[in-house]
């Protein structure tokens, strides 16, 4: 599991260490790693060391001081270093070192941004040491002008030291202009705007450097469940279970204008492990559904055993859908006076009460998430949240929407973000932009409609799956939604194969998945 943190946390860990005088060994350790980080994706990449050139943009704080050092150890293995020195002042001891290895150092003014752009989008490598942790707002005056030259230019490589400068490390909300990042390299530990859009689109790959405050860390902000995570999460049968303990699902969704999204999420659910699924709606949407998932039990009337209810996919809330509206207001009230696990998206979202149990999983897209929050905005005293608000500050958003509802909020994206209630959030991103298309909602809801019915048979409890990887109890609903969300990412890439593709064809490979990660395979 990868744990983030934010920039506060990360430098309150650090400083009983600099209080104690060991800030030196701390930034000779952070620029080792990043050196380290530097050599390793040159030669990655084919380029061989000696000889090759390196540009580090050094801001003035300890950010361009890891960055000099880091440097200064390259010039040490034969590469050609320049430093550009964006600010009036510079960590004086790095920049010593710097000079000493051999280093060339330009001090950056009005009237030599552009060659000095050009200068370093010729290197081999452009590390962004401008910003640290600690910066609020962006790059301002010449420094942005550079960094939007460097950005039309291209450079061949970047490596941003602990965050991409511009872009917040607690938030991911971004500060333009940016730099993107090839590699992002985090010390102590890895920051929370990385794993948070926009700030992950401008992160490249986020590295960790270990450098001695790791045990003083307190509870991340948020986790990312890796394969291993999965595996040790997904529900299985055993031996004596049977359709009813495995988990059944009741579905209300669709509608006789958006009839696929019925069909799509009552397939989802009974390929990814349901023991059963339930479905309520229209005459006509059931017919179309029995087609495609003949096993799916049609109710007329009030449904047997339910474990969870999945509501509100294809929903389309116009004058000839007001009974399948009713069919979801109802369902929500048996459910929320039975406890049961609800997973409420698109039409049943304007159904729900003002407070929500955590149980229920709320799948918003951004455009949603906002018309969500603008129903409290005189409650909070807001203005109306818009899609461009979410869509800038996610993570921010996300969470206001959980403690707000109480409900567990997956926010959908590119980097999915799910909010807890107690604040903690999980982040997945292993999919493909080709899954923004019609219908990928609707396998997700499906998905985790399933998920939540198996897992609504016990494995919440103190001696359950998600107990044994140390996700506290107020935290469990959400890590299962982040199972889901990775899952549909894992069988949107795989279906892609780098290019485009159905919801169907998401559907299809979620088995396969799910069998991967089984038998040990990341799938």
């Amino acid at each position: 599991m990868i744990s983030a943190f934010t920039g506060t946390q990360v430098r309150e860990a650090e400083q009983p260490l600099l209080d104690s005088g060991e800030g030196a060994v701390l930034m000779q350790r952070a620029a080792y790693g990043l050196a380290a980080a530097v050599v390793r994706e040159l030669q990655r990449r084919g380029r061989r060391i000696y000889g090759s050139k390196v540009t580090v943009l050094a801001g003035k704080g300890n950010n361009g001081g890891d960055g000099l050092f880091a440097a200064a150890r390259l010039a040490a293995r034969g590469m050609r270093t320049t430093a550009v020195l964006t600010a009036d002042s510079t960590h004086p001891e790095a920049l010593a070192a710097f000079l000493a290895a051999g280093g060339r150092a330009h001090r950056l003014a009005a009237d030599n941004v552009e060659d000095l752009a050009v200068l370093a989008a010729g290197d081999d490598a452009i590390i962004d040491a401008v910003l640290g942790t600690g910066a609020r707002g962006g790059l301002r005056g010449a420094a942005a002008e550079l960094v939007s030259l460097l950005e039309e230019l291209k450079p061949a490589l970047v490596v941003a030291c602990d965050i991409p400068s511009g872009v917040d490390a607690d938030t991911g909300e971004v500060h333009w202009p940016v730099l993107p990042a090839d590699v992002t390299v985090s010390f102590g530990g890895i920051k929370a705007g990385l794993l948070a859009d926009p700030g992950e689109g401008c992160a490249g790959r986020a590295e960790l450097v270990r450098i001695g405050i790791e045990d003083r860390l307190p509870e991340p902000l948020i986790r990312r469940l890796d394969a291993a995570d999965l595996a040790a999460l997904l529900p299985a049968p055993g031996r004596r279970d049977h359709k009813y303990s495995r988990g059944v699902l009741g579905v209300v969704a669709g509608s006789e204008r958006y009839p696929g999204a019925a069909m799509l999420s009552v397939e989802s659910a009974a390929v990814s492990g349901a023991g059963m699924v339930r479905y309520l709606g229209p005459e006509s949407v059931a017919r179309q559904v029995l087609a495609r998932a003949p096993e799916a039990i049609v109710e007329a009337g009030s449904p047997g055993r339910v474990q969870a209810w999945l509501l509100g996919p294809g929903i389309a809330g116009e004058a000839d859908d007001s009974r399948q509206l009713q069919r979801a207001r109802d369902t929500l009230h048996a459910a929320l006076a039975a406890g049961q696990p609800a997973v409420v998206d698109a039409g049943a979202l304007g159904l729900l009460p003002d407070r929500c149990p955590a149980h229920w999983i709320l799948t918003p897209h951004a455009g949603e998430l906002a018309a969500f929050l603008s129903r409290n905005e005189s409650v909070r005293g807001e203005a109306a949240v818009t899609r461009d608000d979410v869509e800038s500050r996610p993570l921010h958003f996300a969470r206001l929407a959980a403690a707000d509802s109480g409900a567990t909020v997956l926010l959908k994206g590119a980097t999915t973000l799910v909010a807890s209630p107690s604040g903690t959030v999980f982040s997945q991103s292993e999919g493909t932009p080709w899954l923004a298309t019609a219908g990928s909602g609707d396998v997700l809801a499906g998905l985790l409609g399933s998920l939540a019915a198996q897992y609504a048979e016990g494995a919440m409890g103190d001696d359950g799956p998600f107990a044994v990887l140390g996700i506290p109890p107020e935290d469990r609903w959400a890590a299962a939604a982040a199972v889901a969300a990775s899952l549909h990412g894992r069988a949107g890439s795989g279906a892609s194969d780098g290019g485009p593709l159905t919801a169907r064809a998401v559907l299809r490979e979620l088995p396969g998945v799910l069998g991967s990660l089984r038998n040990g395979s990341p799938g």
